[in-house]
């Protein structure tokens, strides 16, 4: 049976979420720590009429790195 590759990708996703917001439930603890990446100030790009905000900034912290492992075992148990 193929497996469903978006179904990997969303199971990823969740758990990134999901370890996201338990690491930003226990702020002072190691499940916390991690490090952002990303641009630090917005690319701004302004056309006179119009006028477009560029940002992406990423923080990994260990809660959704193993958010993901967790969500790659679930994903090969399906």
């Amino acid at each position: 049976m193929r497996k469903n590759n978006w179904a990997c990708f969303l199971l990823i996703l969740a758990g990134i979420v999901i370890g996201g917001f338990i690491g930003s439930l226990f702020p002072d603890t190691w499940l916390n720590y991690g490090q952002s990446f990303g641009l630090s100030s917005p690319l701004i790009l302004d056309l006179g009429i119009l006028s477009i905000t560029f940002g992406l900034s990423i923080r990994i912290t260990i809660a959704s790195i193993i958010g993901i492992a967790v969500a790659v075992v679930i994903y090969r148990f399906i």
